[in-house]
């Protein structure tokens, strides 16, 4: 197992806006956010019972919901904060649901010292990569706890979107700078960072980049959907619609835009899913 620190710290620099994040959990745009990840997320894995991994489990909001699936859930966080956050969730649960639902202190980089050489049916990293000084060495890290046939799925900023939301906000000087910032990235050959929602550095990964870090892993692209889009336009992080039917239309909204292009590219999040073959691949011939 890979046992380099690309996490650079136990928290990233998630830290500097925990406080926020937990404040905003019931906004729109993160009811918007979970919502749409397990929809995306239905779509490739196994039924349950099958393994899986979630790391960077924050509060638990997907591993708990996959729990109560019936699949058997290994939460790795390195933020005691959340890791409290994470069980007082769980401790609502059902005793059945409870069982199939292990938490653990541990971070990207430093996993064989928590899992040793498991293996998992799906992994899961859906708000970390942001937070780390880049991109590839974390997902080589999970990519080895990948089973034959299970998937890798991360939730990544889309560098294609960096400049839209303040364009969408009419943000003109906001968006100059982001363009500014794109186009130094880009001569610079690194990654494009920004402050993110919650006033957290953040970092945006370019998907041909990490689809070729997976590839050499062993894992192959399947499908990646953009989150949230239709939500973002607005600075003011509203609560969801209390009309349950508006509130259907938007989150059924969110889906087919964020499943198709051009819209996808815009979105403010991309859930990418690779998967590792069931059996290995012979190669071509000459």
């Amino acid at each position: 197992m890979n046992s380099t620190d690309p996490a650079g710290d136990s928290f990233g620099t998630f830290d500097s806006g925990r406080a926020l994040w937990m404040r905003r959990l019931g906004a729109v745009r993160n009811v918007v956010r979970q919502e749409m990840v397990a929809r995306y997320l239905a779509h490739h894995l196994s039924a349950p019972p099958s393994t899986v991994l979630d790391v960077g489990a924050g509060q638990g909001t997907q591993a708990l919901r996959l729990a109560g699936l019936g699949h058997r859930v290994t939460a790795v966080e390195p933020d005691p904060a959340m890791r409290t956050a994470f069980a007082d969730a769980e401790s609502a649960l059902p005793d059945e649901v409870r069982a199939r639902i292990t938490l653990r202190d541990g971070q990207i980089g430093r996993l064989d010292a928590v899992l040793g050489d498991a293996s998992y049916d799906a992994v899961l990293a859906l708000g970390v990569f942001m937070y780390l000084p880049e991109g590839q060495a974390p997902l080589a890290a999970l990519a080895s706890y990948v089973a034959p046939g299970g998937v890798l799925a991360i939730a990544v900023r889309s560098e294609s979107s960096v400049a839209w939301r303040p364009a969408a906000r009419q943000d003109w000087k906001a968006t100059l700078d982001a363009l500014a910032e794109w186009d130094a990235a880009r001569a610079e050959g690194r990654d494009v960072r920004y402050t993110n929602e919650i006033g957290a550095p953040a970092r945006a990964d370019n998907l041909d980049r990490l689809a070729a870090t997976a590839e050499r892993a062993g894992l192959r692209l399947e499908q990646w959907y953009g989150v949230r889009l239709a939500v973002d336009s607005a600075e003011l992080d509203a609560a969801p619609p209390s009309d349950p039917a508006e509130l259907a239309a938007l989150l059924d909204v969110e889906e087919r835009l964020g499943s198709m292009d051009p819209y996808r590219q815009l979105a403010q999040l991309a859930l990418v899913v690779y998967r590792r073959p069931s059996t290995p691949e012979l190669p071509s011939s000459p």
